[in-house]
């Protein structure tokens, strides 16, 4: 068993200890089966507290304008419970059960705003209880929400909201994966590593055992180049592994923070060493082109990146201002996640995630006038992975936030102690001129110099 099976393992020993008042013992055995089995290895299955239900999803996707997000305090009575146990829950699903008030205050709201409930589940680190509702009368989707804001027994009363990636296919540069005579050794084609001085940064730190949440779609988890990479894979969307692992936007922002080549063929990730969890929230568009998500996805997610004690999230997306998803992105910072967010090509800085406090912005380097506060990485003809083992350039700031997730773990395996404050401080000290494009970009040879005393000299000044 890892490092990050042992993580989940023994958080999930002290959440049934406080609820059964009691050391785990001989007579929790059955109890314990279904849990070692869900924390061990990376297996493609649903999440302990959640269960995929694909027809809800299907219904979320075709009746999205009806849909409403509604959270109410999970009272004191409700008690978290293993997966595979059989005490109460949602309709038999697996997982964490809430009793009582949190139930019939749902039930109760579905009967007085006539609402069906779509799907329901507890979100213990928030202590509230999440319900999916379907608007079924004649008032508007808009006008129930304004009557359930100044419901006391609601907490949370808003739109199913939507969200998408933010990337898109570029030509290959000069010098392309077809050039002849081209030994498969794509390092220099990666423009992005030597504007960062990634290479350079290795010498001090290659983000070893750092835990990156990449919450996005599916990854190829048997691309050579993530070979012992991904220690962790869900699926909140879709349940099928085939699909995961021929998701494209997910597979390049892996590929962008943590690949490593094999028998030195490939690319080489900003942190090689780190561990990715692969957190599948998103559909894959047609053809690969675009990927959607929406709010209960994305908060799934979320949760489990928590569970899973994920010391980096990176979002490579971006959509409208979110309540419950801004709560959640605020617990992981509070308990010492870092979270790295896409800024939109707008520039809005109001959007989700880069409109929660504390989240790194990151933008592609070069995009004119931003906000002083943005972390600008490299972001155009981006040299990454695509499913099947090959390698293609994309371009977008989905990728500018995978380079800024990957500088982070190279900090977090130097120094794990560092909160989002400190490292995004480290992040603004390394700010520098990139060698390959000349514009101005985060340095990681310059974060890791404001962390610590490592000589970490850029590889232009090596050379």
């Amino acid at each position: 068993m890892d490092t990050l099976d042992r993580a989940c393992l023994g958080a999930a020993l002290k959440r049934l200890g406080r609820a059964l008042g009691t050391k785990p013992g001989k007579r929790l055995a059955c109890l314990l089966l279904p849990l070692v089995a869900a924390c061990a290895g990376s297996g493609l299955i649903p999440p302990s507290n959640i269960e995929i239900d694909p027809a809800a999803l299907e219904q979320m996707k075709d009746h999205g304008d009806r849909m409403i997000v509604v959270t109410v305090a999970n009272p004191s009575e409700s008690v978290p419970v293993l997966a595979g146990t059989t005490v109460g829950g949602y309709g038999g699903a697996p997982g964490y059960a809430a009793y009582g008030g949190a139930r019939a205050t749902v039930a109760a709201l579905a009967s007085d705003y006539r609402l069906r409930e779509v799907t329901a589940w507890p979100i213990v680190e928030l202590k509230v209880h999440c319900a999916v509702f379907e608007v079924t009368g004649l008032e508007t989707r808009d006008a129930v929400l304004q009557k359930l804001a100044h419901d006391s027994r609601v907490q949370i009363a808003q739109p199913l909201q939507s969200f998408h990636t933010l990337s898109s296919l570029s030509g290959p540069p000069a010098g392309s994966l077809t050039a002849p005579g081209y030994d498969g050794n794509y390092v220099s084609l990666q423009h992005g590593l030597r504007d960062i001085d990634a290479l350079a940064a290795h010498r001090v730190s290659q983000g070893d055992g750092v835990r990156v949440a990449v919450i996005d779609t599916g990854v190829d988890v048997g691309h050579p180049d993530l070979a012992g990479r991904v220690v962790l894979a869900r699926d909140f969307v879709e349940e099928d592994k085939s699909r995961f692992n021929r998701d494209r936007h997910g597979t390049a922002v892996a590929g962008v923070i943590a690949a490593n080549p094999s028998n030195g063929r490939g690319i080489v990730g900003v942190a090689p060493g780190a561990q990715i969890l692969a957190l599948k929230a998103c559909w894959q568009g047609p053809g690969g082109n675009g990927s959607f998500c929406n709010s209960l996805t994305l908060a799934q997610a979320l949760v489990v990146a928590i569970e899973a004690h994920a010391q980096v999230i990176n979002l490579s997306l971006a959509g409208p201002p979110d309540p419950l998803l801004a709560q959640l992105v605020t617990f992981s910072l509070d308990h010492g996640a870092t979270v790295v967010g896409a800024v939109p090509p707008n520039g809005d800085l109001r959007a989700f995630p880069v409109g929660v406090p504390r989240v790194i912005a990151a933008d592609v380097a070069g995009t004119g006038a931003r906000a002083a506060s943005v972390i600008q990485a490299p972001g155009r003809d981006v040299l990454t992975l695509t499913p099947g083992g090959r390698y293609d350039f994309q371009s977008g700031s989905s990728f500018s936030t995978a380079y800024v997730s990957g500088i982070v773990a190279l900090l977090l395996a130097v120094d794990p102690q560092l909160d989002a404050g400190k490292v995004y401080a480290a992040l603004k000290a390394g700010i520098g001129e990139g060698a390959a494009s000349g514009t101005r970009t985060v340095n990681a040879c310059g974060a890791l110099d404001a962390i610590s005393q490592h000589a970490c000299p850029p590889v232009s000044a090596a050379r």
